[in-house]
């Protein structure tokens, strides 16, 4: 399970995977690809060629909320991960809008071609490996309503362009809280009688 950086580990992840498929690909090598926080879609980035991913929002996994925590090498029971659904925001940006669509186009090909990232797509990007080797984060493709979209766009209404919005599930944030290991057994007892009254 992913420690606290799973999240911008699995954004990363996301960028890396854009970014190492458009390396091959002749209009979009020289494409950006970055993170962006709400004032970064104030100041729209139409002069050049990129893409954009935009966490907006994020919530508790309920289909794995209750899952019981994974065992340790010593055999005991570790806290409960936290089961978050990251959800993205992936737009295209360019000097023009052929290329800003196609770019868009390309980009939701590439993340449907790869819906499940594995571990060694999530881990390569970020500085010391965070997700386990058995760990997958799962791409779907969300569909929002003219009100979500709007909701999401309020902080740079006058920049609105289009976009594709995604759901990163289940991105399992561990617990740095280790269980308190109670002391070895020293003696047994296992007498038994009857209790007076």
């Amino acid at each position: 399970m992913a420690g606290y950086a799973g999240i911008a580990a699995t954004s990363q992840a996301i960028l890396g995977l854009l970014e190492s498929a458009a390396a091959g690909e002749p209009g979009f090598a020289s494409a950006a690809f970055s993170v962006y926080t709400s004032s970064d879609l104030q100041r729209p980035q139409a002069d050049r060629l990129g893409v954009s991913l935009y966490l907006y929002h994020i919530t508790v996994n309920t289909s794995r909320r209750n899952a019981l925590g994974r065992t340790d090498e010593q055999g005991r029971r570790l806290p409960p991960p936290v089961p978050l659904d990251l959800h993205y925001l992936l737009t295209a940006w360019a000097k023009d809008a052929s290329t800003q669509q196609r770019l868009l186009g390309w980009s939701v090909r590439v993340l449907q071609d790869t819906a499940t990232l594995p571990a060694g797509v999530l881990n390569a990007h970020a500085p010391e490996p965070v997700f386990r080797p058995s760990e997958t984060v799962e791409l779907i493709w969300e569909n929002l309503t003219r009100q979500d979209v709007f909701d999401i766009w309020e902080v740079a209404r006058a920049n609105q362009q289009p976009s594709a919005a995604y759901v990163a599930r289940v991105v399992e944030i561990e617990s740095t809280v280790r269980p308190a290991e109670p002391p070895p057994v020293q003696t047994r007892d296992l007498r038994f009688g009857v209790v007076p009254a």
